[in-house]
């Protein structure tokens, strides 16, 4: 049975039988075909988030996280610390809502604020990788968009949201656009999970 959301799918596998053991075995090989199938898709089972199972993976490799966040205003933390004994892996974050934070304590250039605008790729680079030197972390997640319901241009929409994700290799920056009439908290939703889930995908493939 498939249960969808926003961002999310759930496949709900039910098998009957005298034993829970047995239920277990009749599940085993649809769970497997399911896993198969959807390949990097498919993040986890039964309880787990996709916050938890980027907090184990970074926990395995002995490695930490770092945030700074704008147009989600604190979202991408709160997914975070939702998980019990996050603080390991999740050092902390800083919400740069204004340009001011931005450039005091992430070291966004004015020029590049000036220049691009803080809904910009460049800016969401330069939110991850001032985080990251900030708290010393192997890797963090810069958030920069617009999730309404104003402040809209011709060239930047309601929805457009930029990721940045630094790590200890590398930096990647994806840019999103969520229809606009979604609203202000699915946008926000939405934001927070793109972001959970490009790390997830870049940790991964330097696995």
């Amino acid at each position: 049975a498939p249960y969808a959301s926003s961002g999310e799918v759930k496949i709900r596998l039910t098998a009957k039988s005298k034993t829970t053991e047995a239920a277990e075995q009749l599940i085993q090989p649809l769970e497997r075909e399911l896993i198969n199938r959807t390949d990097l898709k498919c993040y986890g089972s039964n309880n787990e988030s996709l916050a938890s199972v980027v907090l184990e993976l970074l926990r395995k490799r002995g490695e930490t996280l770092a945030i700074a966040e704008s147009c989600t205003g604190g979202g991408l933390g709160a997914a975070l610390t939702a998980i019990p004994n996050s603080s390991d892996v999740f050092l902390g974050g800083v919400i740069a809502y204004s340009n001011n934070i931005k450039q005091e304590l992430l070291s966004v250039p004015n020029a590049t604020l000036t220049k691009y605008g803080a809904v910009s790729n460049q800016v969401a680079q330069m939110m991850a990788t001032g985080v990251k030197t900030k708290i010393n972390s192997d890797w963090s997640i810069g958030i920069s968009g617009l999730a309404g319901p104003g402040g809209e241009t011709n060239s930047k929409p309601i929805g457009q949201v930029h990721i940045a994700i630094a790590g200890p290799k590398r930096t990647e920056v994806y840019q999103k656009n969520f229809a606009p009439h979604r609203g202000r908290l699915e946008i926000q939703k939405l934001s927070v999970i793109c972001g959970l889930d490009n790390l997830r995908l870049l940790v991964l493939s330097q696995s």
